[in-house]
């Protein structure tokens, strides 16, 4: 199957002819041995990701994104198709250009991968010595750095002295020390606390807005999408299933898989209970279960005591919340109502006319 993705921003489109990077048709096969059988990390992919942006790569464990992440810095090559980064095709590159290449691709690596030996300014001018820039032009460089991240006061301390978030603070500077023009995270924040996790993330965007390095992110957390990313690829057995700005996948969830992504983080779960008793049929139920999504200007438009008002029905709320996602409120809310089918119907209908959207989950006795 073929997976067609494009991320595009319209600003970062229109000042650049050509994506940071671009896959086309990318395939790659694990052969089979010891009697496993071959497998297929990614099947087919085609999308490109424009200059500037934040790209978020989402699925669950073994869909294939950290794959998709080697086969752009030429760490796995693929077994069908090409991959472009700044208009080069990585995979034909040998091993002196693919060396330059890597210059221009910074990687934050999920636990940290910091020499124990070296310092907090060793660790960030390690890719700057191996590349054989001058010591004054290090030093000013990783002066710079520290300085972006945070670590002043740690430039001399030992990674066995820092914290997990210095850590990460320390690999971030690292992977920027060679001026990259893409800036690959592979599960960046995934073995930090929430609240070191957001100042990771809030440190990651800064990045972006200073330097306009494209930053390709994957994860298996929804919060990580939506605190930080602009567009959103949702991959699962090696193929895109959904993409989209963050906002419209939100808003508009289309599989499954992104549904239970996107209702983790927007109050869309159900509760238990209920998830236990929902069924597809209406009959002998009492109760229809709804999801009322809330978008744009209409995010906080009383819809509940509308429904009450105009059609006298009993609306008994589940769970919900009010966030906001790329700076545009965003709600989401689960009730119940009378399931027959006028009703139903009814609420629907209202709901719609306010510029909401509505979804009917199933029906409980």
């Amino acid at each position: 199957m073929n997976a067609v993705t494009q991320f595009k921003d319209p600003v970062a489109v229109a000042a650049a002819a050509e994506p940071a990077i671009r896959f086309e048709a990318v395939s790659k096969v694990y052969s089979a041995r010891n009697g496993d059988p071959a497998v297929t990390a990614l099947d087919a992919v085609t999308l490109s990701v424009a200059p500037g942006s934040i790209a978020g790569i989402i699925g669950r464990s073994g869909a294939g994104k950290s794959t998709l992440l080697r086969v752009i810095n030429g760490l796995e090559r693929p077994s069908s198709g090409s991959v472009f980064v700044d208009n080069v095709d990585v995979a034909a590159l040998d091993a002196t250009d693919l060396r330059t290449l890597r210059r221009r691709i910074g990687m934050i690596f999920q636990h940290f991968n910091l020499l124990s030996s070296r310092t907090v300014f060793d660790n960030i001018a390690l890719p700057l010595e191996l590349a054989g820039t001058p010591k004054a032009t290090i030093k000013a460089r990783v002066d710079n750095l520290i300085e972006l991240v945070g670590l002043a006061d740690k430039r001399g301390r030992y990674p066995a002295e820092l914290s997990g978030g210095q850590k990460q603070r320390v690999g971030i500077a690292r992977a920027l020390a060679t001026e990259p023009k893409v800036l690959l995270s592979d599960e960046a924040t995934s073995a930090l606390d929430p609240e070191t996790t957001r100042s990771i993330l809030a440190l990651l965007r800064r990045v972006n807005e200073l330097t306009g390095v494209t930053i390709v992110l994957i994860t298996h957390e929804m919060q990580v999408i939506k605190e930080i990313c602009d567009q959103v690829a949702v991959i699962e057995a090696g193929r895109i299933i959904e993409e989209g700005p963050v906002y419209q996948v939100f808003a508009g969830p289309r599989t499954d898989t992104t549904r239970t992504f996107v209702s983790s983080v927007t109050g869309g779960e159900l509760p238990r209970d209920i998830t236990e008793r929902l069924t597809a049929s209406r009959d002998g139920a009492r109760h229809a279960v709804l999801r009322i999504v809330f978008t744009g200007e209409n995010a906080t438009a009383p819809i509940l005591s509308r429904l009450s008002r105009s059609l006298d029905i009993d609306v008994n709320v589940l769970s919900g919340q009010v966030d906001e996602i790329g700076q545009r409120p965003f709600g989401n809310l689960l009730v119940t109502i009378p399931a027959n089918q006028e009703t139903v119907g009814a609420v629907t209908g209202l709901i719609h006319a306010h510029g909401l959207k509505a979804e009917v989950l199933g029906y409980v006795a």
